[in-house]
C-alpha cells in the first residue's frame, strides 16, 4: 500500500494510459469516447428482458448510464450469488468512476461517529438510520435527510484517503467494486437515485481524488476555473445528465493534453504523466447487485438489506483488513434485524411495537429514547447495554439457530456471543467517552469476554434500576442470594466499571503494583467473582451510583468493613490491580493474607482457576476440531502423557478431599 495515491515516479518515465475498451480514435490510439445517450437505449432493453433483474426504469437508465461500454453490458451474463434466506443477482462490467457513490454510511471508516444510542451525541452528527427495504425492488431506501447523507459520505471519502490510500492511476483498478442500487426519499427528486458501494470504498476514493476537476464543471459558470478536489457530494448533487457530461470533460481534456507534441522537458512530462493518470483512474470494474430471490416468496424484498450486509461481512479492503471489530458490528445488525424478522424479539407475545422497539434498542441508530421507554426502561446508557446483553445471552431453539447461523457456527458459546454484544453495547458511549485511546482500552477491556455463563444458563430480565435506591435493592437482594438481581448488578456494575477504566484488561505489572498475584481472567470473570462476595456486591452497587454521579469510584477497606475514598495517589490502573487482587484473594487484609488457612485457600482457588483454564482450551480444541469438520481421533502418543497427569492430579487431590458424598438413590 502506498502513502499517497500518486504513484512515486522519476523525472522522465513515463506513465501510459491502459486501455479498458476496444474503441480507437483516427490515429488508432485508445481513446475514452463517453457514449451517447441513444448508445444507452438497447442496453436498457436488454436489462429489462433480462431474468432476475428487479431494477424500476430509472434504475436500469442509471445502471446503462455507468457502462464504459453499453454493449459489454448487453452482453453481460446475470450471475446467482447464495445469502442466509435467498440468492442475489449480479451484473458485472466497468463503469466510470465518477458515476458511482461510495457507501452511504462505513461506520468502520468513521472515527466520529456517534449512535443515537448516546444520549451525549450531537443531533447533528448521528450514525445514519439502517436503509429499508424497497416494496417492490431490489434497492436499499435511505430514509436521513439528504444533507446528512452528504456529510457523512464526505467525512467517509476523506478518512479513506486519509488511512487507506490505493495505488492507482500508474494502473488501472482490476478487482471488482460491489455496487448496490440506492434510493433518498430526503433527497430533490432529480437526485433521489444513485448506485452506492458495498465493497471498494477505497479503490472509488482514490480514483476521485485523481481526476482533475474545475470548479465551473460543477456549477455551470464557465468562467470559473478554480481546480477542486472531487468529494462524493459533489457528485451526488448532480442529475445524472450533468454526470455524464463531467465525465465526457474530464476525458476530454485529459486526452486532449496528450494529443500535445512531447516537450521534452520534465514539467511537460509531469503534465502529460497527470493525465495519464486521470484517464486510468477514470472507471473501475463493478459487480452491481441488480435483483434479489427470498427463499420464502411471501417475504418479498423484506430481507433484501440483510442479504446485502451478509456480503459485507465477508469482503476486505484492500491491503486493510475488515477488522473484527468491523465485522462482529456488521454481524450484530444483520443479526438483530434477522431476529426481528423471524419474530423473535416479540417477547413471546404478538407485539409488533414492542419487536420494534427491541430491535432499536439493540441496533442503536434511531427510536432509542422511544424504544427504552417502551420497554419500561428509562434513556440510560448501561441500562441499555444490560438490555442488549439480556437480548443476546437468551436461549431457545429458534433463537440459537438463527443466531448461529448469523455467526457462521456449528456451536454457540459465550466468545460467541461477546462479540456482538460489545459492539452494540459501546454505542452507547460513542460521543461520550473523552478519547478514542480510552474507547479503545475500554473495547479491549470488554474484548477479554465480558459474559460469564450464569447470564445463559438462568432466565433473568433488565430492571429500570435508575435510580440510586433501586441499585441500592439490587444490591440487597443479591446479599439475599436473588439472582435475577445478581445478574442485573453485576452487569449494570461491570460497564460502570469498564467505562470509568477501573476494570481493565490485566496489564504486565499487576503484581508489581499490589505486591501478589493477581486473577488474570477476563472481565465477566471478575464480575462473577465480585458477586460471589458482600464486598464485591458492595462496590459493584457503588459503582454504578457514583459513575453516573460522574464521582470518582470507593475502594472496599477492609479494616473499616466499608467503602472509602481511594487513596490520593491510586490511579485507574491501579483500582484495576487491587479489584483483581481481591477477585484472587479476597477483600481481606494483609494479616488476614498471610494467615496459614488463608494461604491455603488461595493456592486452592488458584489451582481451581487452572483446571477452569485447562477446561475452556480443551472446549476450545474441541469447537476447532467442529468448525474444520475433523472427525479423525487424536494419536494416543499425542495425549498418553497428558491422561497420566490428568489421573495423577485426581489421585493426588482425592488424597486430601473428602470423599464425594454418597447419593440418597441407587
Amino acid at each position: 500500500m502506498s502513502s499517497s495515491s500518486k504513484p512515486d515516479r522519476g523525472e522522465t518515465r513515463e506513465i501510459r494510459v491502459i486501455p479498458v475498451s476496444g474503441f480507437r480514435n483516427d490515429n488508432g490510439e485508445f481513446e475514452h469516447r463517453v457514449p451517447p445517450v441513444s448508445q444507452t437505449t438497447k442496453a436498457q432493453t436488454q436489462l429489462g428482458k433480462l431474468g432476475g433483474v428487479l431494477l424500476s426504469p430509472s434504475h436500469i437508465e442509471r445502471l446503462a448510464h455507468l457502462a464504459t461500454d453499453p454493449q459489454e453490458l448487453e452482453l453481460s451474463r446475470a450471475e446467482r450469488h447464495r445469502t442466509p434466506f435467498g440468492w442475489l443477482t449480479t451484473l458485472s462490467f466497468r463503469a466510470y468512476a465518477p458515476m458511482i457513490s461510495p457507501a452511504v454510511e462505513n461506520d468502520r471508516l468513521l472515527a466520529d461517529a456517534s449512535y443515537a444510542a448516546d444520549p451525549k451525541a450531537p443531533r447533528g452528527r448521528l450514525a445514519l438510520s439502517m436503509p429499508a427495504p424497497h416494496d417492490r425492488y431490489a434497492t436499499l431506501v435511505h430514509g436521513d435527510a439528504f444533507e446528512a447523507v452528504m456529510e457523512a459520505v464526505d467525512r467517509a471519502a476523506i478518512a479513506v484517503q486519509k488511512d487507506n490510500p490505493q495505488d492507482v492511476g500508474e494502473r488501472i483498478v482490476e478487482r471488482s467494486l460491489t455496487l448496490v442500487p440506492a434510493t433518498f426519499t430526503g433527497s430533490p427528486d432529480s437526485l433521489g437515485e444513485d448506485y452506492t458501494t458495498v465493497d471498494g470504498n477505497c479503490r472509488l476514493i482514490s480514483c476521485l481524488v485523481l481526476l482533475p476537476v474545475e470548479r465551473g464543471w460543477l456549477t455551470g459558470d464557465a468562467r470559473d476555473h478554480t481546480r477542486i478536489r472531487l468529494l462524493p457530494s459533489y457528485l451526488m448533487r448532480l442529475p445524472l445528465v450533468a454526470r455524464r457530461e463531467l465525465v465526457r470533460k474530464i476525458a476530454k481534456v485529459a486526452h486532449k493534453r496528450l494529443a500535445q507534441p512531447p516537450k521534452g522537458t520534465e514539467a511537460d512530462q509531469r503534465e502529460r504523466n497527470d493525465a495519464a493518470i486521470a484517464l486510468n483512474a477514470l472507471t473501475v470494474p463493478v459487480q452491481v447487485i441488480v435483483g434479489y430471490e427470498d427463499d420464502d416468496p411471501q417475504r418479498g424484498m423484506e430481507r433484501f438489506p440483510a442479504a446485502v450486509r451478509s456480503v459485507l461481512v465477508r469482503m476486505n479492503v484492500s491491503a486493510k483488513k475488515f477488522s473484527a471489530g468491523s465485522q462482529h458490528a456488521v454481524v450484530a445488525e444483520e443479526m438483530a434485524t434477522a431476529l426481528y424478522d423471524e419474530g423473535l424479539l416479540d417477547g413471546g407475545q404478538p407485539d409488533k411495537d414492542l419487536a420494534t422497539a427491541r430491535r432499536d434498542v439493540l441496533i442503536g441508530r434511531e427510536q432509542v429514547p422511544e424504544g427504552m421507554r417502551l420497554l419500561g426502561l428509562d434513556d440510560l446508557p448501561d441500562l441499555r447495554f444490560a438490555q442488549i446483553v439480556q437480548e443476546l445471552t437468551r436461549k431457545g431453539h429458534a433463537f440459537n439457530r438463527l443466531v448461529r447461523s448469523q455467526l457462521g457456527k456449528t456451536g454457540l458459546y459465550l466468545s460467541h456471543r461477546n462479540g456482538p454484544v460489545v459492539e452494540l453495547g459501546l454505542r452507547s458511549y460513542s460521543a461520550s467517552v473523552e478519547t478514542p485511546k480510552h474507547l479503545d482500552s475500554i473495547r479491549k477491556a470488554l474484548d477479554t469476554g465480558c459474559l460469564w455463563q450464569d447470564l445463559v444458563d438462568t432466565e433473568w430480565t433488565v430492571e429500570n434500576a435508575a435510580t440510586d435506591h433501586a441499585i441500592d435493592g439490587l444490591r440487597d437482594r443479591a446479599h439475599a442470594n436473588d439472582t435475577q438481581a445478581a445478574l442485573v448488578l453485576g452487569v449494570l456494575g461491570m460497564v460502570a466499571l469498564v467505562v470509568t477504566g477501573h476494570l481493565r484488561a490485566a496489564a504486565g505489572s499487576a503484581e508489581e503494583t499490589v505486591g501478589t498475584t493477581i486473577a488474570r481472567t477476563s472481565v465477566g470473570q471478575i464480575i462473577k467473582g465480585l458477586l460471589e462476595t458482600g464486598p464485591g456486591r458492595e462496590l459493584l452497587a457503588d459503582a454504578v451510583k457514583r459513575s453516573r454521579a460522574r464521582r470518582p469510584l470507593r475502594w472496599w477497606d477492609s479494616e473499616s468493613k466499608s467503602l472509602v475514598e481511594q487513596p490520593s495517589d491510586w490511579a485507574t490502573s491501579t483500582f484495576n490491580a487491587y479489584l483483581r487482587q481481591a477477585v484472587r484473594h479476597g477483600f481481606t487484609s494483609e494479616a488476614e493474607r498471610n494467615n496459614p488457612a488463608a494461604k491455603e485457600a488461595a493456592s486452592l482457588t488458584r489451582f481451581q482457576e487452572a483446571v477452569f483454564t485447562a477446561k475452556d482450551r480443551l472446549m476450545d480444541l474441541i469447537e476447532m476440531r467442529d468448525e474444520n469438520g475433523t472427525d479423525d481421533k487424536i494419536a494416543w502418543l499425542e495425549v498418553e502423557s497428558t491422561f497420566g497427569i490428568l489421573a495423577g492430579i485426581t489421585a493426588r487431590l482425592g488424597k486430601i478431599a473428602e470423599s464425594e458424598p454418597l447419593s440418597d438413590t441407587w
